[in-house]
């Protein structure tokens, strides 16, 4: 079985490289990069001058995914940006106890109220289903179009993937079920109206000491340590920017996993503080998630620290 899914999840990978998308290994099972991280960089092949991360390894060439896809059972991750695609990523508000986690609308409901405010119909282009019942919808970018990643500052349950921003592609398999294409209709251009509120949307939250503390949500030690951190980011010197941006927010990950604050929080507010730093958006969002994957794998519970 094990190779069965192997050999599916390396079609998918090909069919989406056939399509010109730039495409990277996903852990099995999972929907984060397989490939290493800054701190696990050899420094040799691609990585020789320096290490590259997944948004610049990701490729179309047939051999390298050949020889990535058949030593293990890869979810397939697109880069976006490079791939001259913005995927809309309609979410499905989190369960908490049985009840929705949210009163804001589902992101269909809110892409359905953007496309009323335009007085266009909803548009046909490629779309995926995913697990939770969301749907990502693919847009051609035009040449020279660099567009960031968002999160939910288009409207209520949208975020945007575009440059910086990763897109679990139809075919993988995750714990909590399959991506599955729901539209295979062509991918459509982005529509004027929509790349307007993309432009127009904010690349992330001011890094102030209210929004932070979230009731129910962020306890206030949390807070205080993530406002600490993140000045501290802030006003890092040049030469030290990156790494301070990766060591806080290595420290600050302690809390998520403790469930203290949540993790889109976290990234907002470094990104921010990087961005103010004056490191770029995209390299702001792939530090942050990687500095919050590594703290995911080691830091210890709460109870035995």
């Amino acid at each position: 079985m094990t190779h069965d899914l192997a050999a599916v999840l390396l079609h998918a990978a090909l069919r989406a490289a056939e399509r010109r998308w730039r495409v990277h290994p996903l852990r099995p099972g999972a929907k984060g990069s397989a490939l290493h991280g800054e701190r696990a960089c050899p420094r040799t092949g691609e990585c020789a001058d320096g290490h590259r991360k997944w948004e610049q390894r990701a490729t179309t060439d047939p051999d390298r995914i050949r020889a990535a896809w058949t030593t293990g059972a890869f979810n397939v991750g697109i880069a976006p940006g490079p791939s001259g695609l913005a995927v809309i990523d309609l979410d499905i508000p989190k369960e908490k106890n049985g009840e929705l986690g949210s009163d804001a609308p589902d992101g269909a409901t809110s892409f359905s109220a953007l496309c009323e405010r335009a007085g266009v119909p909803w548009p046909v282009t490629y779309t995926v289903r995913t697990p939770s019942g969301g749907m990502h919808l693919y847009f051609h970018t035009s040449q020279g179009v660099h567009l960031p990643s968002t999160t939910k500052s288009v409207a209520p349950n949208i975020d945007t993937r575009a440059w910086g921003g990763n897109i679990v592609a139809a075919g993988s398999i995750t714990t909590t079920g399959a991506y599955e294409v729901a539209d295979d209709a062509p991918v459509a251009d982005l529509p004027g109206w929509l790349l307007r509120h993309l432009q127009a949307a904010p690349k992330s939250a001011p890094v102030t000491a209210a929004p932070l503390l979230i009731p129910g949500r962020t306890t206030r030690r949390a807070a205080v340590a993530l406002e600490r951190e993140t000045a501290r980011v802030k006003a890092a010197p040049q030469g030290e920017r990156h790494h301070l941006l990766l060591t806080r927010t290595i420290a600050i990950g302690r809390f998520v996993v403790w469930g203290e604050v949540a993790r889109d929080v976290v990234e907002t507010a470094f990104g921010a503080a990087g961005e103010a730093a004056g490191l770029p958006a995209s390299e702001c969002r792939a530090t942050i998630r990687d500095a919050l994957d590594y703290s995911a794998r080691t830091c210890r519970t709460r109870e035995t620290t």
